[in-house]
């Protein structure tokens, strides 16, 4: 978002018969009222710090994919902060529109608030331009949006050149008014100093009344007896409402006082020279002040909707280019935040549309959640297409519409004397002529309001008409023959809401894949209808609609079992998926020990190897060999084992061994053999020790060499270790353990 022409830019809006055009999306105001948009809105605006952006978001309406996608990118990114230790450093903040407006105008001066809201707005951008570069992977979009402003520390010294922290003008702002303020301290000094002398002189003399002394017009004066009052010199002004008292300047004062008005007349003066001339100076930043402005309003639009779907548990799901609309798990955010204030459950609903599954028909009982779940359907989508995250499974999938038309509730009409029926009529003619490919229709109870044979003609009309305009639309219905038309359908599908029949209470869930049934017959005998009524109108109903019904609710109570089947199935196959994984875990680790063994036995091996060659040139030298003989044999084996270690070991160990090379090639020059014999005892038992202490740990099992019974290690004191055999444990010198 370019904020320079955010800032100089006006969202404007082209209103047509109370349809909103916006970025190819239109949409009625009815549909919004209907769908409740504007009461969502109403949660959310609150949640702004700023009057203005409330009455933003209280404006807020559909947008072009891209610019809802980065606004839900933000939302989303901001939401992370209060979820991570990232907190963005963004508050409450001044609205400096009106000082802007004002800082333009030659030789305008600003007050000193408005000084102090510029600063404190620029203080916040800076703020802002430090935090985001130091979390730029948490926040990408945020940290693009504040690179684009041009932060300028300047303006923030300028205001603190002239004010202090309590926006008060400091004595410092100018060499002129720091020689007035002192001229002032010393008159107001003076003046102190003179009144006290005349309070105690005439005190004294018994010429002031009881309460000595008054303030009028911020002037301390005298409380004379009017009697002495010609004894006291200096300016009467004023008496008291007896004219026992007058109110009396001393004269010695009165010089001092002058002296002070006129130095803070020329006090205001310099002020007032002082915060003009800031004002000319700030007046070059206005263009970038107003970018901080439009920033401060976006960011706090953003954060408002953050703060919505922390309450909502909201999340942005997938955005699809392509038309596959797949909520799972979705909540109405209305009821959501209603029935959480109150304790109450709420119960989600998962539904999917696509090409080949446009139409889903929703029927089953009155009260069982068919309106619920229209309404939760259009308002979600109002809000992906608006900017605003929703509360669903974050595997969701959503894509976007030109048009969202609905017809939910009674639309009778007082003002038009238009009955129910000719109301929704009317509302379906316009529909009509707006359906087309890119349309989200939302329908409820389809076809009434008329004669239910003919009513149900003219939806089944109605509904083949959207079905070849490829529109997307939920409808829910009672009527039998809207069902079959929607089984006869290729990309139709028919839904119930499921209801169970044994206690004749609403399970509020949402079955996709078979028609429900009304319950006419049964919820009407939960509420107490006479039974012999009840008869007599299934025997006024054709047999084969009582017969159609019954099968419905068989198949729907059959399906409520096997989906409680399928459930404990997938439950059953999810631990188990979680037992195999642990067990490949397992698999794994074994694997990974016995390599560990195997490479242990092998270095163990090697050792044992080369001490036994060791021992051989010891033996041949002590019988004679000639030490040259032994020397070359030795070398030519370090040379064996020195290619071993690079095929083994890395480039540290092999110039160890380089190292006991030279230095075992030393030691046989220049010593004799019993010290080679001991020296080479203290390296192997030395290797065999630093090799034990990397595994001789608490916990480690082991065995008593030449042993075959295992134990865990307890403790190791020095060398002496304790080993635990189940029942029985031992202390036992660790050089005769080996690991396990």
């Amino acid at each position: 978002m370019d904020f320079k022409d955010t800032a100089l830019r006006e969202t404007k809006e082209k209103k047509t018969h109370k349809i909103y055009y916006f970025c190819n999306v239109q949409i009625k105001t009815d549909d919004l009222n209907e769908l409740e948009f504007p009461e969502l809105l109403a949660q959310i605006a609150p949640l702004a710090y700023s009057t203005k952006v409330a009455e933003q978001i209280m404006a807020l309406f559909p947008l072009a994919f891209e610019v809802a996608e980065r606004a839900l990118k933000k939302t989303s990114e901001y939401l992370t902060s209060f979820q991570s230790q990232n907190a963005i450093p963004f508050s409450e903040y001044p609205d400096i529109q009106q000082d802007l407006r004002h800082l333009v105008i030659e030789n305008f001066r600003l007050e000193n608030a408005g000084f102090m809201r510029i600063k404190a707005l620029s203080e916040q951008i800076g703020r802002l331009k430090k935090f985001f570069p130091n979390v730029s992977q948490a926040f990408p979009l945020l940290l693009q949006e504040v690179e684009q402003l041009d932060y300028r520390k300047e303006i923030v010294d300028k205001v603190d050149r002239v004010f202090n922290r309590f926006g008060e003008v400091k004595g410092e702002a100018s060499p002129v008014l720091k020689e007035l303020r002192t001229e002032i301290q010393h008159a107001q000094k003076a003046i102190q100093e003179n009144f006290n002398r005349a309070l105690v002189t005439y005190g004294g003399q018994d010429l002031l009344d009881d309460i000595r002394e008054t303030i009028i017009d911020d002037h301390r004066v005298l409380a004379v007896k009017s009697g002495f009052k010609k004894r006291v010199p200096g300016p009467t002004l004023g008496v008291s409402k007896t004219g026992s008292i007058s109110y009396i300047q001393p004269e010695s004062v009165q010089k001092h006082q002058f002296r002070l008005r006129e130095a803070q007349e020329q006090e205001k003066k310099e002020i007032d020279r002082i915060l003009r001339a800031l004002t000319a100076e700030l007046s070059e930043f206005e263009p970038l002040l107003s970018t901080y402005q439009a920033y401060a309003f976006d960011l706090d639009l953003t954060q408002a909707k953050a703060r919505f779907a922390e309450l909502t548990s909201s999340v942005l799901p997938k955005l699809n280019a392509h038309r596959t609309l797949r909520l799972k798990e979705a909540y109405h955010p209305l009821l959501l935040l209603k029935n959480k204030k109150k304790g109450e459950i709420i119960f989600p609903q998962s539904l999917t549309l696509t090409e080949q599954n446009r139409i889903l028909c929703i029927s089953g009982p009155n009260a069982g959640g068919k309106s619920i779940t229209l309404k939760t359907v259009g308002l979600l989508q109002l809000m992906i297409q608006s900017g605003i995250m929703v509360p669903v499974h974050p595997k969701s999938e959503m894509f976007f519409f030109d048009k969202i038309a609905s017809d939910i509730g009674d639309n009778q009409s007082i003002e038009n004397h238009l009955s129910t029926y000719s109301s929704r009529l009317k509302k379906m003619a316009g529909i009509i002529k707006e359906a087309d490919q890119n349309t989200l229709l939302l329908i409820d109870e389809f076809g009434t309001g008329s004669d239910p044979e003919l009513g149900g003609a003219l939806a089944e009309s109605f509904l083949e008409f959207f079905y070849q305009k490829r529109s997307f639309a939920i409808i829910t219905t009672h009527y039998t023959n809207i069902k079959l038309l929607v089984e006869r359908l290729p990309d139709a599908q028919n839904a119930a809401m499921l209801f169970d029949e044994r206690t004749f209470t609403p399970l509020y869930k949402l079955e996709v894949g078979q028609a429900g049934s009304s319950f006419t017959f049964e919820v009407a005998e939960k509420n107490k209808i006479p039974r012999f009524i009840l008869n007599s109108a299934r025997q006024k109903v054709e047999k084969d609609v009582v017969n159609l019904d019954k099968t419905i609710v068989k198949l729907q109570q059959e399906k409520f079992e096997v989906e409680k089947l399928k459930s404990n199935l997938a439950l059953t196959k999810e631990s188990s998926e979680a037992k195999k994984e642990n067990l490949q875990k397992l698999n794994e680790q074994m694997q990974q020990k016995l390599f560990n063994f195997q490479k242990l036995y092998d270095q163990e091996h090697r050792k044992l190897q080369f001490g036994s060659r060791i021992e051989e040139f010891i033996k041949s030298y002590a019988k004679g060999k000639a030490r040259k003989e032994v020397v070359k044999d030795f070398v030519k084996l370090l040379e064996q084992e020195k290619f071993k270690s690079l095929e083994s070991v890395d480039t540290d160990e092999t110039k160890r061994l380089q190292v006991i090379k030279r230095k075992v090639t030393q030691q046989l020059k220049n010593k004799e053999i019993q010290e080679k014999i001991i020296e080479t005892n203290e390296l192997i038992e030395k290797r065999t020790k630093d090799e034990r202490d990397l595994w001789l740990k608490p916990g480690q099992k082991v065995r008593i060499i030449g042993s075959s019974s295992v134990g865990t290690l307890d403790t190791l004191t020095k060398n002496k270790a304790v080993v635990n055999f189940g029942h029985i444990k031992t202390t036992i010198d660790a050089s005769k353990l080996e690991r396990v």
